[in-house]
């Protein structure tokens, strides 16, 4: 019986992975507790894309109505030029013969409608803020994991497992995995922003333009509730080779970016159907922060303790799939713990089914990274053929990881 200081399962960390495990693992009628460090949750962030098959699960667990009320239904990916001359266009979600859709949704209203289901249905103690997860200690029967309070005082918690899914900084992963925390970075800097327009294409459609410095520019409609009032919540974000690869240490999501930043890659762009200066200085917040990663871990846990979601296989997000892999996790998770017999046995089962997969998408987003740049540096070169080589290369190994949607 889960009381304030025991659980079947601890989850700690309150993203979007950590909300949809506790929701996963509720349907399957197993009890979990979620520690989330911020004193309190708010909606943080900008736009991200969820695939199909983590919208299938999302949909399955109730959600399917409130995404569509949140969310952009992409239709169509867009490649460009940085003059705006479209090289490739490739259909998406439900456009693309998938039975569910894509959508594009702003990560913190993403991660306040979880945590709504979470504490409508599991009761409003089952995500307790303001507790960090310090440390763990395994025992025969259990876990006893070590929390700090905003104060600092210890508060101790003993569940029949752990789930590390407190995302880019770990505590938990650095308990299991000491030798394994530096940050892979990619060489790019990122500035990202939300901007509202009166209108961007035809609102269901994401652009993905270059020019000759293998600069990029990815933008998107992200909120529904823009669209029903006739505007566009536009989700953008800048790509600049970096000269260096120092910024790593200072990855996160909430660095302030200026515009001023951004506007001097840009300067010879020029689309006739959108001002990118004004699309830009419309963002009331710039962010700013280098694309890292982590090379895939040999294993993810150890007895009653496994990873999940960012903490597990931190990826670029070329591909658009952190999120959505975090919520495959939470459903591959639940459905392992409710087959009913031991729980390290279970969490095996578990990494069986997900290490490799989100290790192939991890290469995959570096593989893809790579060739996007690549096309961009070669001057005169017709584009067009590869674009749609290296996104169906990329299409395959992904797709061929994921559930049926």
């Amino acid at each position: 019986m889960t009381t304030a200081n025991t659980a079947d399962i601890v989850i700690a960390g309150a993203g979007i992975g950590g909300l949809a495990a506790a929701l996963a693992l509720h349907a399957k009628g197993i009890h979990a507790v979620v520690l989330e460090a911020a004193p309190e949750l708010a909606p943080l962030g900008v736009g991200i894309n969820i695939q199909p098959a983590a919208i299938g699960i999302l949909t399955e667990l109730g959600l399917g109505e409130t995404l569509a009320a949140t969310g952009i239904r992409t239709r169509e990916h867009r490649y460009l030029d940085h003059k705006g001359t479209t090289l490739w266009t490739e259909p998406r979600g439900v456009d693309a013969g998938h039975e569910h859709p894509q959508y594009s949704i702003h990560r913190g209203e993403l991660q306040m409608l979880l945590l709504a289901a979470v504490r409508d249905r599991l009761g409003p103690g089952a995500v307790r803020t303001g507790l960090r997860v310090i440390c763990f200690h395994q025992t025969p029967s259990g876990v006893r994991v070590l929390a700090h309070d905003e104060s600092g005082g210890a508060v101790e918690i003993q569940a029949a497992a752990l789930v590390g899914a407190d995302g880019l900084r770990s505590a938990v992963r650095s308990q299991l995995h000491p030798d394994r925390v530096p940050l892979s970075p990619a060489g790019v800097d990122m500035w990202r922003g939300l901007s509202e327009l009166d209108e961007f294409l035809d609102g269901r459609t994401m652009i993905l333009a270059n020019d000759e410095q293998a600069t990029r520019l990815i933008a998107y409609p992200v909120s529904r509730r823009h669209a029903e009032r006739g505007k566009a919540l536009v989700n953008w974000v800048c790509l600049v080779a970096a000269p260096s690869k120092s910024l790593a240490g200072d990855a996160g999501w909430n660095r302030p970016g200026r515009i001023e930043e951004v506007l001097p890659h840009l300067a010879d762009w020029d689309f006739d159907w959108l001002h990118l200066p004004a699309m830009l200085a419309r963002s009331p917040r710039i962010l700013r922060y280098p694309m890292v990663d982590r090379d895939p871990l040999p294993h993810w846990g150890e007895g009653r303790v496994t990873l999940l979601g960012d903490a597990a296989h931190l990826m670029y997000p070329i591909g658009a799939n952190g999120a959505s892999q975090a919520v495959i996790d939470a459903a591959t998770l639940a459905a392992e713990l409710a087959e009913g017999d031991d729980v390290a046995t279970a969490l095996l089962r578990y990494e069986a089914a997900r290490r490799p997969a989100t290790t192939a998408i991890i290469l995959a987003n570096r593989n893809m990274d790579g060739a996007e740049r690549g096309i961009a540096g070669r001057p005169g070169h017709d584009k067009t053929a590869e674009l749609a080589t290296i996104t169906h290369r990329y299409r395959v190994a992904v797709e061929r990881r994921q559930p049926l949607t």
